[in-house]
């Protein structure tokens, strides 16, 4: 297949830059990562957040999932691996900041809006989408006469708050939130316009975000913890 000529292709060029003559980076990296961010993205291949933000290898830890979604905190059985992702950059290796990056033509959020997941070949979509029902069950409330485009792309935006939002339920999340030494970021990359927006509280909305400004928390600072 030709398209895996090309990646072995490309590991052969990621080789000759990190392990060539200069291979200082991963000298450093052989003895640990310390990554100041944790980036949950879109499983989608448009979206690559590494790509997306120019990071170098060990620069940000990385969980992808389709829709870019953080569920609640869940007690009991079961596999949960964004939660796992969650504690260990959180617990493990400290980061600083937690970027959920959202983008437009989200076929995982297209899906929940249409109420399509529950299609013959979506055993595990349809129930995961679910995650972003509350942000669904806003925007459709929100706008109900509004086109459907216009609709998918709010509830894009609107399942990143949900997500920022059930970033709180687990404690030790919370806990360092409340004393700032954690700060959480809503993201969204704009295909159509090759724009990256930040969520603003101030004025409760998506804006551009420009090279050099501070990115202010999406969040209110957490309540502290007794």
């Amino acid at each position: 297949m030709p398209d895996i000529g090309k990646f072995i292709a490309g590991f052969k060029r990621f080789q000759d830059n990190y392990f060539g003559q200069d291979r200082h980076l991963y000298e450093q990296l052989k003895l640990g990562q310390y990554p100041r961010a944790l980036v949950v993205a879109c499983c989608d291949s448009r979206v690559d957040p590494a790509i997306l933000t120019g990071s170098e290898p060990g620069d940000i830890f990385v969980v992808r999932n389709v829709a870019n979604l953080v569920p609640p905190r869940e007690y009991g059985g079961g596999y949960h691996g964004v939660s796992a992702a969650l504690e260990f950059a959180v617990c493990q290796l400290g980061v600083e900041h937690i970027i959920v990056l959202g983008h437009s033509q989200c076929g995982g959020i297209r899906a929940l809006m249409r109420g399509s997941g529950n299609c013959e070949n979506a055993e595990y979509v349809a129930k995961w989408v679910q995650i972003a029902a509350p942000a669904r069950d806003k925007v459709l409330h929100e706008l109900p006469q509004q086109d459907f485009e216009l609709q998918v792309r709010a509830c894009e935006q609107a399942a990143i708050l949900q997500s920022l939002e059930n970033l709180l339920s687990f404690p030790w999340i919370a806990q360092r939130m409340s004393t700032g030494d954690l700060a959480a970021h809503g993201w969204y990359f704009d295909l159509d316009r090759g724009e990256l927006l930040g969520y603003d509280p101030a004025v409760k909305s998506f804006v551009p975000l420009k090279e050099g400004e501070t990115c202010r928390d999406s969040l209110p600072r957490a309540p502290e913890t007794p």
